[in-house]
């Protein structure tokens, strides 16, 4: 008989503007997303679910902008591991004064895999350097991880029609946005098509994208201005609810916390 394979946790570590952080693994190979929070508090919520910083044996990178990378040279200079990015985004690193010895280089919709997983990169409408997401393919798990975009193309619901589990941007609610009192540049900036979605475009991506062997949707990156978790929450749920899928019948449906650490077995 093959070994058994040990539960994968997908751990949301920070899931918004003030930081974002995601760790997917199980003894047999842990890798994180991003570092937009410190190392301090990137440790602190992994050792919350036994997890040891210094086991994991990757990091990846979806885009430049400070929410994601704002960490990466403390982390990348205490902790000897593989940084995975792609051409361009390790060069501005570099400009920016990231100095990072272990650097990897993805190139989009090439896989690339690392002790039986399998990760591709691939292109998102986003307004950052070589904005990417990921497809993540875990010992038979598969991921799509897409957290920040301005539309949803055609290949990035390739991606999720073939995953189980899916952690795409719901970031506004539209009402929110336009009487919050941002500024006329900053709205059109998230609305655009190279800024982030809305709950009703994330919605529609899942009404786009969905299929019977989703076992997780996992909003990400809520506004902590423009939007509420149950606004969001209903928002995805009562499009699912029009497709006739009952939610915790075989598909949960949930909402990450911005800056809380939350563990779901896979």
């Amino acid at each position: 008989m093959p070994p058994m394979i040990s539960k994968i946790k997908f751990i949301s570590l920070s899931s918004g503007s003030s930081g974002n952080c995601y760790f997917i693994g199980n003894d047999k190979m842990s890798l994180i997303i991003d570092a937009g929070i410190s190392v301090r508090a990137i440790k602190r919520g992994l050792a919350e679910y036994d997890i040891e910083l210094d086991s994991i044996d990757m990091i990846l990178l979806t885009h430049d902008h400070h929410d994601h990378i704002k960490h990466i040279a403390t982390l990348a200079s205490k902790y000897s591991k593989p940084i995975y990015a792609t051409a361009p985004l390790h060069k501005v690193l570099e400009r920016k004064g990231s100095k990072i010895a272990n650097t990897r280089v993805l190139e989009k919709e090439i896989p690339v895999t690392v002790k039986g997983v399998e990760i591709t990169a691939f292109e998102v409408s986003h307004d950052a350097t070589d904005a990417v997401g990921f497809h993540i393919d875990m010992f038979g798990e598969r991921f799509t991880i897409i957290t920040d975009l301005g539309v949803v193309t055609k290949r990035v619901k390739e991606y999720c029609k073939i995953s189980n589990h899916i952690v795409i941007e719901s970031n506004y609610d539209v009402e929110m946005l336009a009487n919050g009192g941002y500024e006329p540049f900053l709205i059109d900036r998230i609305r655009g098509g190279r800024g982030h979605l809305s709950n009703e475009q994330a919605a529609e991506a899942i009404e786009g994208f969905y299929h019977d062997r989703i076992k997780n949707i996992f909003l990400c990156h809520l506004s902590d201005n423009n939007n509420t978790p149950k606004i969001a929450y209903e928002t995805a749920a009562n499009m699912l609810s029009k497709m006739g899928v009952n939610i915790g019948e075989g598909m949960n449906l949930h909402c990450l916390p911005r800056k809380d650490s939350k563990c779901y077995l896979i």
